[in-house]
Parts: structure tokens; sequence; C-alpha cells
């Protein structure tokens, strides 16, 4: 494997809410890297994210070899999902108080030197590289939808124009058939991959965001972790917040120094 991965994850309830309705899970033994932010309030939403967590989860610890192509991960990647999705209305359906349950996710396979990733709602996916920070998902609400249309020049034009900011068009859960996005992404030392749901991107702007990140270059990414969470508490913590990030090394020793207290992959 030409590269090594660093991995570090955080999930905070928030200033605001008592509950935690997020879900992480980062497995580095299966390249593994799932944010999920539950919806529905008092119809447990914090029951549809863990399912969905639960599901992926097994899904990858069941898959049996090493994707080949990095198709082949997007694509298993997409049915993962589908298949949290099938289990998330399955369970509304039997239990009335569950019924109109659903969550946002966004999964990371991490192939030798690519990476694969699908999402539905609005969980993102970043990249820093050569410190350029840019989202690689494309939220599925209902205000990037009227930008994207060219209603709005802007995402901050439709808020003035009082589009909420929080109103899902896809997710998990919420309609019978779900469309998965899904893409691939090359790898080169010193990237830093980050997912997290808006509880994190709601309350600390994206520049912000890229500082923490860039300055965590010469150090460990789980203090970077910890502090994009303290940023968000900070700045109101109105929502719990959740990130999961995955650097990536090239495979040389020298360039582990003063990164030891992160967990890495070799």
């Amino acid at each position: 494997m030409p590269y090594r991965f660093e991995y570090a994850w955080r999930t905070h309830p928030g200033r605001v809410r008592v509950g935690n309705e997020d879900a992480v899970l980062v497995q580095p033994e299966c390249g593994l890297l799932m944010v999920a932010d539950g919806i529905g309030g008092s119809r447990a939403g914090e029951v549809a994210s863990a399912i969905a967590a639960e599901v992926i989860a097994e899904c990858f610890q069941n898959q049996s070899a090493a994707w080949d192509q990095a198709g082949d991960a997007r694509a298993f990647v997409e049915a993962a999902i589908e298949k949290a999705h099938l289990a998330i209305c399955q369970l509304g359906e039997v239990r009335s108080e569950l019924a109109g349950m659903g969550t946002t996710i966004v999964v990371a396979a991490v192939g030798p030197t690519w990476l694969a990733f699908a999402y539905v709602g609005d969980s993102r996916l970043y990249r820093l590289r050569a410190e350029r920070f840019e989202q690689l998902s494309h939220d599925h609400s209902l205000i990037q939808d009227v930008v994207d249309q060219g209603f709005f020049a802007s995402r901050e034009d439709a808020r003035r124009c009082g589009v909420g900011e929080n109103i899902l068009t896809r997710a998990l859960g919420s309609l019978e058939e779900l469309r998965v996005s899904s893409g691939i992404t090359d790898l080169e030392p010193g990237d830093i991959f980050m997912l997290c749901t808006d509880g994190l991107t709601g309350m600390v702007p994206e520049d912000w965001v890229r500082q923490v990140l860039i300055a965590s270059a010469r150090n460990a990414l789980d203090p970077a972790a910890a502090a994009l969470v303290h940023l968000a508490n900070e700045r109101g913590g109105s929502d719990n917040i959740t990130l999961a990030l995955l650097r990536v090394h090239a495979d040389h020793p020298e360039d582990d120094e003063e990164r030891s207290a992160s967990r890495i992959l070799a």
C-alpha cells in the first residue's frame, strides 16, 4: 500500500440539545468512515442514525476481500446505504412510534490510492489539499436546490429571502425509493478528508475549519477534531456536532514525527 492513513473523530451533543441524534463510525481495519445525522425529533432520529451505523458496519465487516477497483467500492457503498435505508423503513413500519424517522448519511471507503464515497442529505464530505478546502459532496436540501436552479445567486441570498437552511430533499427512511449520490477521488500525501454533520458547518465558517486543518499539518489530527468541536460549541452549539477526519501519509517513517498520538493504520 503506497499510503498510510491517520484517523480522528468526535461527536458531541452541543450546548442546546439534551440528546445526541448523530452517529459516527470509523473502522480503520475496514477503511471505513461514516457520519449520520438523525432526523425526526420525537420520532427518534437517534434510532435511525444508529441503525444506519449498525448496517453499514455489518456490510463492511462482511466484505470478504479488498476492492480491486474504485468503481466496485463506490457501488458497494451505495448498496450499503440502500440496505440501511431499507432497515430504517422496515423498523418504522413495525413500530408506530418510530414512523417517519430518518437520517442523513455520508460514507467513505478508503482504497490504496483512492477514496470512494456516497451520501444522502446534507451531511458533508470535504477535502483539504495543498491548502485548498473543497466540498466534495453536494447537499440534498431545498436551499441548495433553489441555488442550483438559478432562483438565487448564492445560499446567502436564499437565506436572506427566508429559504430554510435545514429543509432536506432526501434522507434515509423518508421515501420508499432512495437516490444515493456518490463519487471517487484520488489520494495525495497530505490530503485531509472531513466527514461532518451540519452541527459543525452550521456553526463554524468553512474558512475557520480550513485554518484549523491547515494548522494541524505538523501535528496529530485528534487535537484538530477536538478544536473544531470546541469552536462549534463556542459559537452556540445549537445542534449536535459530529466529524470524522482522515489524513493521507506518504509511506515514509520520517513523515510520522510528532504524530504518534493519533491512530495510524499501516
